[in-house]
């Protein structure tokens, strides 16, 4: 039968084995043997030892599982997390943008306009545009080319 040093020792090890610092598991090891004791004077156990390790192994997990959720609540300002959402100069900045951008849409043609906004907005291919408007492919795509540099130089004067 082992000694209660023994037992002690190996409980400590069980634990520091679970990543339990060792400051940690000696004060771990020492509630586990007082909960094992005090359960012993109603109880009658196999194993002293098999019942301290596993107490002290349910400790740590314990332990570990309340850091775990402490470290959410030890934010105090929960106002400076981080947010992806844009602020209201931001909104309000890209909203001029866009009005900028739809002056710049209505500078070019009609055609262009439908020819850019198709390959750009409904994703349709170039061979698609050329069908639906009666064009070739290659002079689709110097229409939609010429209308992106339009609109760049555009948008680079804002």
């Amino acid at each position: 039968m082992p000694t209660l040093a023994e037992m002690l020792e190996k409980a400590r090890r069980a634990v520091l084995r679970r990543g339990i610092s060792e400051q940690d598991a000696e004060e771990l090891v020492q509630d586990a043997f007082l909960k094992v004791e005090q359960y012993q004077r109603t109880h009658v156990a196999r194993s002293q030892e098999a019942l301290l390790i596993t107490a002290a192994v349910n400790l740590s997990i314990d332990r570990q599982r309340r850091a775990a959720r402490m470290r959410l609540s030890d934010i105090d300002d929960f106002q400076n997390i981080a947010d992806a959402t844009p602020g209201p100069a931001q909104i309000v900045e890209q909203q001029a943008r866009l009005r900028h951008l739809a002056g710049g849409l209505d500078r070019l043609s009609e055609r262009s306009r439908r020819i850019l906004l198709k390959r750009r907005l409904e994703n349709m291919s170039y061979a698609e545009i050329a069908r639906s408007e009666d064009m070739s492919v290659a002079a689709v795509e110097k229409q939609v080319a010429r209308a992106t540099l339009m609109l760049m130089e555009w948008m680079a004067q804002w």
